[in-house]
């Protein structure tokens, strides 16, 4: 009686191993994890930016079109820059534009960019105003992917 034994050669495993290894790193090199969290921070970006220019006139139009956030040097004036000047926009720091004042009432919170750390007092955005215009325009200078993150009004 002879018996025949069914299965796989060794190599008939080895290459099938080695067309789902070539097929995984095709499908990770296609999907490239690296790229899609840039792009989700720079969304993120996005929305900040949108909420801090909304808050920054909001509060303008609340106070006579004057900037009247108590802890800013820039309180009880219009926007201090002139333009083509850019500012830092912060959450405490008194020698910039302080967002402390916006939230709650304006924002939940005081956005602060996905690049920095949490805790972090400097929100990582800017913000420039054409006195020649009265545009104010928000930036996003750690923007990823080669992308220009600005809005204005």
């Amino acid at each position: 009686m002879n018996k025949k034994h069914q299965g796989f050669t060794l190599i008939e495993i080895l290459l099938v191993i080695g067309i789902i290894v070539l097929l995984a790193g095709a499908i990770i090199v296609a999907i490239n994890p690296g790229r899609q969290f840039a792009k989700a921070r720079n969304t993120q970006r996005v929305t900040d930016v949108n909420a801090i220019l909304s808050s920054i006139v909001q509060v303008m139009t609340d106070n006579q079109g004057r900037w009247s956030c108590s802890g800013s040097t820039y309180y009880a004036t219009s926007l201090p820059v002139t333009t083509a000047t850019i500012v830092t926009i912060t959450e405490t720091d008194t020698t910039q534009i302080n967002l402390s004042c916006v939230t709650p009432n304006y924002v939940p919170r005081v956005p602060i960019d996905p690049s920095l750390p949490t805790d972090s007092s400097n929100t990582g955005y800017t913000l420039i105003y054409a006195t020649s215009t009265g545009r104010i325009t928000v930036c996003a200078p750690n923007a990823e992917l080669g992308e220009t993150i600005c809005t204005q009004r």
